[in-house]
């Protein structure tokens, strides 16, 4: 069995969890996901089976789309409401859609962010988590994300808890920690904030009405009826311009040979290789060559 499924994970399981349930309920052990999502978190994660688990790096590199509500005016120390309250700050008055659009534009493009300790990043062979749940904290390593879309769905003012909740929706690219950044919102607004939920709409070239259950994929299994879910190997890599080859470019291929530039249209940095339309192989351009970047099958 190959193929994608666009899983909808449920809050309160791990990415792993998932991947553990699917191995029972598919029987095979070759099962990989494309993007971890916290405990708290539901929504979109695709899901790679059999041969389909040499695409994951692919699925990954694609942008994430989420919706979610951020809690003005306490902090925990999580960055969620899953953590301890760690800070609280009375919001007095109301803030204004124009003031939260403002601080949203600021945190759009490319910005740079710092994992928080409650994440799975690895330091020094450790996991942050393991630190921050043992009372110790080690300087975190920061890294470059884009944001593409940081808008205000709306906002809600609570006047007995004194606290702004701002419902949001974000498109970013991979690597990029949701929690941290409506919590950075918060701090350009003047307060501290926690993220109360998150919804993932969108993974992977796949939104959140394409996804199943996993009841629904062990109905499917038990109907088989399983491979009409299943999203080929080319789902991932529909962004390439794919080539079809002739029998002899094809036994070239097979044994990682590389291939002219001239022999592939159209031309590009890199090309997906079909063979009898099935995918084979990723090409990179390399001067008047293209040599492998990926093999997918030689069979």
């Amino acid at each position: 069995m190959d193929g994608i499924i666009p899983l909808y994970k449920e809050r309160g399981m791990t990415s792993f969890d998932c991947v553990s349930r699917l191995r029972r309920i598919l029987k095979t052990r070759k099962i990989g996901h494309s993007g971890t999502l916290d405990p708290a978190v539901d929504g979109v994660l695709p899901i790679c089976v059999g041969n389909a688990t040499k695409v994951v790096e692919y699925l990954m590199r694609s942008g994430k789309v989420y919706q979610g509500e951020l809690v003005i005016g306490r902090a925990t120390e999580t960055e969620d409401f899953d953590g301890r309250v760690v800070a609280q700050t009375p919001v007095p008055a109301p803030l204004s859609d124009e003031q939260v659009r403002a601080a949203m534009a600021k945190l759009t493009g490319e910005i740079t962010q710092v994992p928080p300790m409650y994440s799975a990043v690895k330091v020094n062979g450790k996991r942050l988590y393991e630190y921050a749940r043992a009372g110790e904290t080690v300087e975190r390593p920061a890294r470059q994300v884009t944001i593409t879309e940081f808008t205000l769905v709306r906002s809600h003012y609570d006047q007995e808890q004194q606290e702004q909740h701002v419902f949001f929706k974000v498109a970013c690219s991979k690597g990029t920690y949701i929690r941290t950044l409506v919590v950075d919102l918060a701090r350009q607004l003047g307060y501290p904030g926690a993220m109360k939920w998150l919804t993932r709409l969108a993974s992977g070239g796949f939104t959140l009405d394409q996804t199943l259950s996993l009841a629904d994929i062990q109905t499917a299994v038990a109907n088989q009826t399983i491979k009409r879910y299943l999203y080929p190997l080319d789902y991932a890599l529909k962004d390439y311009p794919a080539v079809e080859l002739t029998d002899q470019q094809w036994r070239a291929v097979q044994n990682g040979g590389w291939l002219t530039a001239a022999e592939l249209s159209p031309a590009a940095a890199e090309v997906v290789l079909k063979y009898d339309g099935q995918v084979k192989a990723l090409y990179h351009q390399d001067g008047n060559h293209y040599q492998p970047t990926k093999m997918f099958s030689v069979n």
